[in-house]
């Protein structure tokens, strides 16, 4: 008798699988929680500066941490949140590929102007894109099912 040996299928042509709203929900709650936990930091370095810290420095910081985050860690890798899941943003027409910085502060934008709503179409298409992914070109895909 012949034992079989089940076929594995090589990472180039194996299918890219797509979260459910629950993981998505769960890094960007992950992210924000993230961001918090910086601002311990971000308000010791304020308190060090005392009052004559000039205004610039609290608006960089703002800006640093809650407008500027998400978009570095998706262009050019995840975020924590996104590690945590096991779930990365990756271009829509080609998933070996990250999406440009660009794109990730239009996704960003989209996505923060929209809130929740934004999460409204992952029932409406195979891919499970969001509205802000749409607007962006990008896709959301399991790390695990990445070629």
């Amino acid at each position: 008798m012949e034992a079989t040996v089940p076929r594995v299928e090589p990472a180039e042509t194996q299918e890219p699988a797509f979260p459910v709203i629950v993981k998505r929900i769960q890094s960007s709650l992950i992210d924000v929680l993230f961001i918090i936990l910086l601002m311990v930091p971000a308000s010791r370095l304020l308190d060090a500066l005392g009052d004559g810290a000039p205004e610039w420095v609290n608006i960089a910081i703002f800006i640093a941490l809650w407008g500027v985050y998400e978009p570095l860690g998706t262009a050019f890798g995840c975020t924590v949140g996104n590690w945590i899941t096991g779930i990365r943003v990756r271009r829509a027409e080609d998933i070996r590929r990250k999406i440009p910085l660009w794109a990730a502060f239009i996704r960003y934008a989209v996505k923060f102007m929209l809130g929740w709503l934004s999460f409204i179409t992952i029932h409406f298409n195979p891919e499970r894109r969001a509205i802000h992914d749409l607007s962006a070109g990008s896709v959301v895909v399991l790390k695990n099912s990445l070629p």
